[in-house]
């Protein structure tokens, strides 16, 4: 049963509706004791090319320049580099 009360911003919903949990839904479930990730549930498929992490040490002038370029900026420098690796100008 969904209620709109006066004056209240979401809509109420009745925790008696709630739908029944079954042995899929437990199987699919992410695991958690306290805030430590124990099992991971069903969610997006691994990606083929995931991208790595790695630290590199740029000059500060470099770096500010690529921050004030904007959101994406670490991005836009890896599509950079990575056509320069592939045109062999490295």
């Amino acid at each position: 049963m969904n209620v709109k009360l006066k004056n209240m911003k979401e809509e109420w919903v009745d925790p008696d509706d709630a739908p029944e949990v079954d042995e899929e839904w437990f199987q699919n479930a992410h695991v958690y004791i306290g805030d430590t990730l124990i099992k991971r549930g069903v969610g997006r498929p691994p990606i083929k090319n995931a991208k790595e992490m790695l630290s590199i040490r740029l000059d500060s002038d470099v770096l500010e320049k690529l921050r004030a370029s904007g959101k994406g900026w670490q991005t836009r420098l890896g599509k950079h580099i990575k056509e320069a690796v592939l045109k062999g100008t490295l």
